[in-house]
């Protein structure tokens, strides 16, 4: 069952520090939270401190923040629901990959776990999420995955789009524009001059991405 005292702010930060924390591995700054939550730092702040106090979080001061436990568990549990609504907007409802990002926002924060795994009973227990992204078990243990963000590979090397993340729906937007998706296979080809964009190929098309796009987008490289 949802728990009554959160809300759906606080259930957004849990969830968006998780975000954070697996693309970066350590503590997640104040200053990233609240650009990616779009609040001011005093706002970040106050939240991080109500989250503190309530065993959801541990803050180190000058470091950032990172999930306890208990923050973990919970931010798991959102993440679950918002990938099965996506599952289910996408392959029941035939709804546009780069659209259910954001209706499955929406639904998340008014789905208790009943739902949730009834969903996952539905869907034929899913996996993967229909950006790619490995969805958490009813235990809150997220599989590993074998892949590399655009950002970090090297000209010339090839492989499958295979997720993207963390997800949002002005980025779903553009990759969906330029067919970027996962299950397609890209090469980067190389890059721009003076810290230019990356050049890539996806199938006939050549594309510059800019590199906070790329770090977004994560490929299965070939051997």
């Amino acid at each position: 069952m949802k728990h009554e005292s959160f809300n759906e702010s606080t259930e957004m930060y849990l969830k968006t520090i998780s975000e954070l924390a697996d693309r970066d591995q350590g503590p997640v700054p104040i200053s990233a939270l609240a650009e990616r939550m779009g609040v001011s730092n005093v706002s970040a702040t106050e939240m991080v401190h109500r989250l503190d106090k309530q065993g959801f979080l541990e803050h180190t001061p000058y470091k950032g923040v990172s999930l306890t436990p208990h923050g973990r568990r919970r931010a798991t549990e959102i993440i679950r629901s918002h990938h099965m609504w996506e599952c289910f907007l996408a392959e029941q409802l035939g709804l546009p990959w780069e659209q259910v990002h954001d209706y499955a926002c929406r639904l998340e924060h008014a789905t208790d776990t009943a739902v949730t795994e009834a969903l996952y009973e539905r869907l034929g227990r899913p996996q993967r999420c229909p950006h790619g992204n490995p969805i958490p078990d009813a235990h809150g243990v997220t599989a590993r995955t074998d892949d590399r963000s655009l950002a970090g590979m090297m000209p010339g090397q090839q492989g499958i789009i295979s997720r993207v993340s963390p997800e949002s729906t002005l980025l779903l937007d553009y990759l969906a524009a330029r067919n970027l998706r996962p299950g397609r296979p890209l090469l980067y080809e190389e890059r721009a001059p003076f810290n230019g964009p990356l050049i890539v190929v996806c199938g006939s098309e050549r594309h510059a991405l800019g590199e906070e796009i790329a770090a977004h987008i994560f490929v299965t490289l070939e051997e």
